[in-house]
């Protein structure tokens, strides 16, 4: 027995992986997390296919019906939304399904932290000025581990991608400063990264809070955070050597400077 957990990108349902969008047009069974996925990519379903919302079930009450269904001789899709490898609560699910001796194949998504710096125009990776993008979470009901407390990974003073913190963001102002940065450090906040609601708020790190309660985003939103973010990176001279004449690679010998 398989199961296939496909990753179902930010919003957009374009934004599924063609394999993605195949397996899913095959499933004779479709589980799908319905308070983040969008509706019209399930919609996509092949005629007939057995269409179940997940948001109201438990974990255990879940993987009894995909192996019930499973043993059937059914095809069976779970969709997750971005990617099920970030914040995808997807291990606890594979521990029970393995202990059932069904095989699990993942099918990577669009992560909404990509959707998001595409929708502001980001490159979250700036040569000479940060070359490293941390991914994370603020602390809030759920700890985080003690070498992971924000403050600390911010002391890196590299792009920090922010997922399920909208609602900490006085907490995410006071670390960051914590750590060093300065007030005026660019933020950009992306609610519902690529839905037809999405909207996005450029601000600056001291400001992040007050300017996310005037537009009234406290959920679904992407903070991304560092100076990556400055919309004006694009008047500043920070350039790879990728593109550089003078530069030599593999595929092109350099110029003379």
């Amino acid at each position: 027995m398989k199961l296939f957990i496909i990753g179902a990108g930010p919003g957009d349902p374009d934004l599924i992986t063609v394999k993605g969008l195949k397996l899913l047009q095959e499933a004779d069974v479709v589980l799908y997390a319905d308070s983040l996925v969008n509706e019209e990519l399930v919609n996509k379903a092949k005629e007939g296919a057995e269409v179940l919302k997940t948001a109201g079930m438990h974990l255990e009450e879940m993987v009894n019906l995909m192996v019930d269904r499973l043993s059937e001789g059914k095809k069976v899709v779970r969709v997750h939304t971005g990617d099920p490898a970030v914040y995808g609560a997807i291990m606890e699910q594979v521990a029970l399904l393995k202990e059932r001796d069904v095989e699990v194949e993942i099918i990577p998504g669009v992560s909404s932290v990509f959707a998001s710096a595409a929708a502001v125009g980001a490159e979250l990776t700036i040569p000479d000025l940060t070359q490293t993008v941390i991914l994370t979470r603020a602390e809030g009901r759920t700890p985080v581990p003690e070498f992971e407390k924000l403050k600390d990974l911010a002391k890196h003073q590299c792009t920090i991608a922010l997922f399920l913190s909208a609602t900490l963001t006085k907490k995410v102002i006071k670390e960051l400063l914590s750590a060093g940065w300065s007030e005026d450090t660019p933020v950009a906040v992306v609610y519902k990264a690529t839905w037809p609601d999405q909207k996005i708020v450029r601000t600056t790190l001291v400001n992040l809070d007050e300017d996310m309660k005037k537009n009234g985003i406290r959920k679904q939103a992407m903070i991304l955070a560092g100076w990556a973010l400055d919309e004006h990176i694009h008047t500043k001279d920070y350039r790879s050597k990728l593109y550089d004449k003078t530069f030599t690679h593999g595929f092109r010998k350099g110029l003379p400077s």
